[in-house]
């Protein structure tokens, strides 16, 4: 597991001092490049393989994932919203955003908010 690997290289105390200003995200990668690269993979391969897993589809159903890799889609999700988040120290943080949004298209209905002729 190219996850778990580079968690321990990265705590190894022999190494602590060397990898201080490397992300445990470039070590990951670092291990899954070098693990394509001996399963016999090109470079180009083994980028594609590593960008499809570190990204999430938004068509995919979570429901059928098993814990780890619910887990695994969880972190990537926590990692994106980290980086995408403004905060207060921002030099173009907004406290109160307003969005106005078109009027002009059809409103989608679903079928939860549709009025039937059954009483409850």
């Amino acid at each position: 597991d190219c996850s778990l690997a580079a968690e321990q290289l990265k705590n190894n105390p022999r190494h602590k001092a060397y990898l201080e200003g490397v992300s445990l995200r470039q070590l990951k990668k670092l291990y899954s490049l070098l693990k394509g690269h001996l399963g016999g993979e090109s470079l180009a391969e083994s980028l594609e393989k590593f960008h499809q897993e570190e990204t999430i589809d938004p068509e995919e159903d979570l429901n059928k994932l098993d814990d780890k890799e619910l887990a695994k889609r969880k972190s990537i999700m926590d990692e994106l919203f980290e980086k995408n988040r403004k905060k207060k120290d921002d030099p173009d943080f907004i406290y109160d955003v307003e969005v106005e949004f078109p009027q002009d298209e059809q409103l989608e209905s679903c079928g939860w908010d549709v009025e039937s002729g059954e009483e409850i």
